[in-house]
């Protein structure tokens, strides 16, 4: 079980209300439904680090989510447990536990995964209205670091994790710092790792995904699929050697001064696969020994073209190596990150989005980097598709004057369907990974490189970060402080996201810009101050070709001056063009820049005379609030840097510096999004490049 963390010792009691009414904890200790449930909030403190209980948090000033067991249901799970494991307790009872430390830890199991904790941000998090789709989890974690997923059967029926019923007559309980919903089985999160899950799908020969797992156990991943957490960061946390917080801004420009640092470090894993139901119609027999399976299998993939004429692979029975073509075929069905339903492809204010409706419009889609060899994966949604794909390329309408839109998809280029739903795809059973099955089979084939390498290439700063998925922070929908401004420490004091280092002058912070209704895409951005050194690896390119790298920004004058680097080697990288001045908007530069009028085609020409002098207007997908009105393309706010143009490979790690050549300490580092565009599409004779 995760440990849980607080950033305060104690309660500050003086934050309480006067209260004309109940609060939680009050409420609670008024019905004798829940005398035993009252009892374990007393006894089970916020933290390791905390004096304080979690009954006191919940008399607290706050916004609390309270899934309150009855007696009855905690009663039931201690029979359960002892049912289970004899070697617990040896009856279900607390009397009979071997150790106190033993009961201590159920009792968090049973407080800590029933709390959702929003802040105390004016707009906090409520769960009075639960998630609209099936299968689907809160948006904020619980005390015990788990995200809860709802459940609908019927009309009215709600399961929390699939197991735990939600009273019809005891929900929606309004108190003066929170709400309560009575819960008839304790919520109790399983902490089984991928790895575990694996082990026990081969051990029982489960069907299902028997196949993937004698792949996954083939190829050594069993171990890489066991972490959870890193336990280095973990102490360093506990012990008080990692800043909690950085006062970064004083400017008034966001309503705190505090940055405030992960509490943890987690892995965590997305693996899309096959199922065996599919692998018996394809003539293989999931439950056949893996010395006469997995030859099988390879064969299949050479038979099938399930690899790039362009790949150099073995086919020997040394699957764990990564030339191996079942290593390859296996790690490119793994991402490096847990992956939520909900949060394949992210909506928040795409051009005509309606987030209160959760209304779809224009395509969006994610692009992440695999596991094994790095290759890229994409992941898309649309109105017209009915559901997210995996590498699915339509034929779009993409005319200036329209809206963007799906017109058609040849069956080839459909991809292959993300199966969402909660009796087919394993999504809370796993504490450090979700499972989804796919409609299609999937691999980066000849057919997906070349059609990658005919699309502009856009991803989120944040994709580049395993970790923000991981621990909860890349577009994490809370207001509170700690969760709007996460501060990342320099690379020195830890290396928390992989694929980013900074020098000891730069403070680097993620704005997760949640009800901000900021013009960027998903809203969030990056930002750092100081004399800031920032270096990047980059996705890889699908194709060798020729390839721009994009980058975009929003000028104004708190950011600075830097100079870009850019090659393969992150110790030697040439720099990238002269210093780039951030302070300026595209109107105030002498590039050609005009509003869009009512002719396109002139409309095109100047578009073509600011790509001479290496910018770009930004893109018209993005908005500010998912409104048709107040789109990035018509800001002359906003606009993409053009920061290299050359032949790149595939098969070559590709990094990018930014450095700051003020010697100031409050001029800011901005990202948003970044861009590779292939030369077929910024360069198409027939056919200009997309506004969108």
């Amino acid at each position: 079980m995760l440990l849980l963390d607080s950033c305060t010792e104690n309660i500050d009691t003086s934050a309480r209300y006067v209260f004309t009414a109940d609060c939680v904890m009050s409420y609670l200790e008024r019905h004798e439904t829940y005398s035993e449930y009252v009892r374990l909030l007393k006894e089970t403190p916020i933290s390791i680090r905390s004096k304080s209980t979690v009954g006191e948090l919940l008399t607290a000033r706050g916004h609390y989510t309270v899934f309150a067991p009855t007696n009855e249901a905690i009663a039931q799970y201690l029979q359960e447990l002892y049912e289970e494991d004899p070697t617990l307790l040896s009856a279900p009872s607390w009397d009979a536990f071997q150790s106190e430390h033993k009961r201590d830890s159920i009792y968090r199991v049973i407080v800590c995964n029933s709390v959702i904790d929003s802040g105390d941000h004016e707009e906090a998090f409520q769960t009075n209205t639960f998630p609209q789709e099936t299968g689907t989890e809160f948006p904020l974690s619980n005390m015990n670091d788990r995200r809860l997923s709802v459940r609908y059967k019927g009309v009215d029926t709600i399961f929390i994790n699939n197991t735990s019923p939600i009273s019809l007559t005891e929900r929606d309980i309004l108190a003066t710092n929170g709400i309560i919903h009575q819960v008839g089985r304790v919520i109790a999160p399983k902490d089984i790792t991928a790895s575990i899950y694996m082990q026990e799908i081969l051990e029982q020969k489960k069907d299902g995904f028997l196949v993937m797992a004698k792949a996954i156990q083939a190829c050594g991943l069993l171990d890489t699929l066991s972490k959870i957490r890193d336990e280095v960061y973990e102490n360093l946390y506990l012990r008080g050697e990692m800043p909690e917080n950085m006062h970064m801004y004083i400017d008034g420009h966001f309503p705190n001064g505090d940055n405030w640092t992960p509490r943890h470090r987690l892995y965590g894993f997305t693996i899309f696969t096959e199922t065996d139901e599919f692998w018996r119609e394809q003539g293989l027999d999931p439950t056949a020994p893996s010395s006469e399976l997995l030859p099988r299998l390879i064969q299949w993939i050479i038979s099938n073209h399930q690899y790039s004429d362009e790949d150099y692979f073995t086919t020997d029975e040394n699957y764990e190596s990564e030339d191996n073509l079942l290593y390859q075929w296996t790690t490119y069905h793994i991402l490096p990150f847990r992956t939520p339903a909900d949060r394949l492809v992210f909506h928040r204010n795409e051009f005509g989005y309606d987030a209160t409706r959760q209304t779809f419009t224009i395509p969006m889609y994610e692009i992440y980097t695999t596991m094994g060899k790095r290759r890229i994966l994409k992941i898309y949604e649309s109105k017209e598709s009915n559901g997210v794909y995996l590498n699915r390329f339509p034929t779009l309408e993409q005319d200036r004057r329209e809206i963007l839109h799906e017109l058609s998809c040849a069956p080839e280029k459909e991809g292959c369907y993300v199966d969402r739903d909660p009796e087919h795809a394993v999504l809370n059973d796993i504490i450090n990974c979700c499972i989804y099955p796919i409609g299609a089979p999937l691999s980066y084939n000849d057919d997906v490189r070349n059609n990658l390498a005919k699309e502009r290439l856009r991803f989120d700063g944040m994709t580049m970060m395993p970790e923000a998925m991981n621990n909860d922070i890349r577009l994490k929908m809370s207001g509170d402080e700690k969760n709007q401004d996460v501060y990342i420490p320099a690379t020195r004091i830890y290396n928390y996201f992989e694929n980013m280092q900074m020098n000891d002058q730069t403070r680097f912070v993620y704005l997760n810009a949640y009800g901000y209704q900021w013009c960027n895409l998903h809203s969030d951005e990056m930002k750092a101050k100081g004399r800031f050194e920032l270096t990047f690896k980059l996705p890889p390119v699908p194709r060798r070709g020729t390839y721009e790298l994009r980058y975009k920004v929003l000028p104004n004058g708190d950011r600075g001056i830097q100079q870009f680097y850019f090659g393969s080697d992150p110790t030697k990288m040439p720099a990238a063009g002269i210093p780039v001045d951030l302070t300026r908007p595209i109107r105030s530069m002498n590039v050609g820049y005009e509003e869009d009028g009512k002719d396109e085609d002139y409309n095109i020409e100047v578009d073509k005379r600011l790509r001479n002098n290496g910018v770009m207007k930004g893109a018209k997908t993005v908005t500010a609030d998912g409104s048709s009105g107040d789109i990035e393309r018509n800001r002359s706010t906003n606009l993409r840097y053009i920061i290299i143009r050359q032949t790149l490979d595939p098969d070559k790690t590709y990094y990018m510096r930014v450095k700051s050549v003020l010697d100031s300490e409050e001029k800011e580092f901005y990202m948003d999004y970044l861009e590779w565009c292939p030369k077929e599409v910024y360069d198409n004779p027939e056919r200009p490049e997309d506004i969108w």
